[in-house]
């Protein structure tokens, strides 16, 4: 059954008609976000409740028993300014609090549920592409807080966050892979941070596309509840005639981004407190030479980017 509800805000009103009841809170907000901008963890919805309680983000939207057309009212802001981008953000235990997928075996990547989230993902987000795809290339998934870019120290440029030996590493990728990058934010701060660090407009490479928070999917497992995930699937199901599992990795400091596609992705060491490990972190440039390696192969299926650090010795020893 699907789920339509009107939210009020900012003396506007804007439907929603694309949820079903399989579909939790999160996924309202996420529908929410897509359309104020405003990022579900500022959203404060009114009236929604369960046994007099306000829903928790894993609650499905079947429980609420809404009447079609419910009007909720929301109150939350957007992110104002830059300023927001580079300062000190609220505590945030994603990184703290993440789990390893190789340790927690969840059959999440072919739940119909699942599957039925990515599929409407591909019809519905609407990617903008920077530059078109190449024939014959692999292609790259970068995350971009705590992978490129400190996001969390106090600075008074985005450069003095940036991780080390980024633009050596974006250039010699971009040689054989296509470049995307994808983050848990939103799409006007993925490009303000990439515009502050210099990326959008480098002559010495290129940026195809970049996904933002609603290009995620909700999904459930049983350690941690609802989670959200980054699904490949959807790049897979809207760039089908370039790219597919056998010729995509992804970097990521968050395993749990990798629950749909748990043998695409790399979860690289986070960069934090630049400060302190600007002249010590070298895991671009070390990344840098696994991408050159394996971008030999035809299909990465066969690897294990666990064990990244012992491939790459193994092939600069022959």
């Amino acid at each position: 059954m699907s789920v339509s509800v009107i939210i009020k805000w900012g003396g506007q009103e804007y439907s929603i008609s694309t949820l079903s009841e399989e579909d939790t809170v999160l996924d309202l907000k996420q529908s929410i976000k897509s359309l104020t901008g405003v990022l579900p963890e500022r959203q404060k919805l009114l009236g929604l409740k369960v046994k007099g309680k306000p829903a928790e983000d894993d609650i499905k939207l079947g429980t609420l028993k809404l009447k079609p057309n419910t009007k909720i009212m929301m109150m939350g802001s957007r992110e104002e300014s830059l300023e927001d981008v580079l300062a000190l953000p609220p505590e945030n235990d994603d990184v703290i609090n993440d789990f390893d997928i190789e340790e927690e075996v969840i059959e999440v990547e072919n739940r119909e549920e699942n599957l039925a989230k990515i599929a409407r993902r591909v019809k519905e987000y609407k990617v903008e592409e920077l530059n078109p795809p190449r024939e014959g290339k692999r292609l790259l998934v970068l995350d971009v807080d705590y992978t490129l870019f400190d996001h969390k120290s106090c600075a008074e440029t985005g450069q003095e966050l940036m991780r080390p030996f980024l633009h050596e590493f974006l250039t010699s990728a971009y040689e054989d892979y296509d470049i995307v990058i994808w983050s848990a934010t939103s799409m006007k701060w993925i490009d303000a941070k990439m515009k502050e660090l210099g990326v959008t407009d480098n002559p010495n490479y290129k940026i195809t596309f970049m996904l933002d928070s609603a290009a995620m999917i909700t999904v459930h497992t049983p350690k941690r509840g609802v989670v959200e995930v980054k699904p490949l699937g959807v790049i897979w199901g809207k760039y089908g005639e370039f790219y597919n599992k056998k010729n995509t990795i992804m970097f990521d400091d968050i395993g749990r981004n990798f629950l749909m596609n748990p043998q695409n992705g790399l979860k690289i060491r986070p960069f934090m407190k630049a400060h302190l490990n600007r002249e010590k972190d070298k895991e671009l440039f070390k990344l840098s030479q696994y991408l050159k390696e394996i971008a030999k192969l035809d299909d990465f299926s066969g690897l294990n980017h666990i064990f990244s650090r012992r491939y790459l010795s193994k092939k600069q020893s022959q």
